[in-house]
């Protein structure tokens, strides 16, 4: 299969009945590391909102089981795409995540918000660093999967397009992004777990690394300095020259999905296992239009 063969099927795809195809094709096939990058630039993102960090920082979740909490995050976007979004499987991680949600007194604009940013941060970074940016079929595939998602969890107001979804990032980002020490101690938690995945030696390095990636307000509203510029412009050379790379290589055969096992269950998981302890053997909470008995 030629580098840009997929590309060229999805330009022939209608975003709005392929979308969960191209997802699929987006996450696992042209842009895996990518877009678990976007994902984790999404996370940091959220940080930045008092309101929001400060609910995280009240559970621990970061500080006692911050890897679990961080790989259940990416697997119930998984379980609910895998087979697709209305499938039975799907349809079942999305009344359980809405079932832990439910107990928490949580801003149905931090819902928008935190939406956006698995939307657009992936779309951003690929967008960035990939190695080509997406097209416009790609952009709106995005957008639907959020939307859709929305739907799933009675998230009103969420957008359909990807300039909705990006209007929607920056307009509450302007507004809300502001520092508070619980943002900085929940950013905190995540980055030990990112640097966990590297040698010891190395960590370091790689937390500097990956601060140079981030914009000046986002590093302020989590506490962190900025980075030098020599050091911006180096974490930014390499990754465009890795992107340089992978557009020589082949493309992903169908065969060989780029789906990273979790750290957290090295023996596998159930829908249970994922989420905090409380919420394991519980009534699934129904989805919006589901009959409730």
């Amino acid at each position: 299969m030629g580098r840009y063969s997929r590309l060229r099927e999805i330009r022939r795809m209608d975003p709005e009945r392929d979308f969960e195809q191209i997802f699929r094709w987006i996450t696992q096939y042209e842009f895996p590391w990518d877009y678990a990058q976007g994902v984790s630039i999404a996370f940091l993102r959220d940080y930045a909102v008092p309101r929001i960090s400060q609910l995280l920082d009240r559970t621990q979740e970061f500080e006692r089981v911050g890897q679990k909490r961080y790989d259940d995050t990416v697997l119930f976007g998984y379980e609910m795409a895998v087979e697709g979004f209305d499938s039975e499987r799907g349809r079942a991680a999305a009344r359980h995540l809405n079932r832990i949600h439910a107990k928490y007194r949580i801003h149905m604009d931090d819902y928008r918000y935190v939406l956006a940013t698995t939307v657009v941060g992936p779309k951003r970074w690929i967008d960035r660093f990939g190695w080509r940016p997406l097209c416009a079929n790609e952009h709106q595939a995005l957008a639907l999967v959020g939307h859709k998602m929305a739907a799933m969890m009675g998230i009103e107001g969420a957008p359909r397009t990807m300039a909705g979804f990006e209007k929607l990032l920056d307009d509450y980002e302007a507004e809300m992004f502001a520092y508070d020490p619980a943002n900085h101690r929940v950013a905190n938690a995540t980055f030990r777990v990112m640097a966990a995945w590297y040698p010891a030696a190395l960590r370091p390095a790689i937390a500097r690394f990956s601060l140079a990636l981030l914009d000046e307000p986002l590093l302020h509203a989590l506490g962190f300095p900025q980075q030098p510029a020599w050091l911006r412009t180096l974490a930014e050379r390499t990754l465009r020259a890795r992107s340089l790379f992978i557009r020589l290589t082949p493309a992903r055969p169908e065969s060989r999905p780029g789906l990273t096992a979790p750290r957290s269950y090295p023996f596998g998981y159930t829908l249970d296992d994922l989420g905090p302890a409380w919420a394991q053997h519980r009534p699934l909470t129904p989805l919006p239009g589901e009959d409730a008995s």
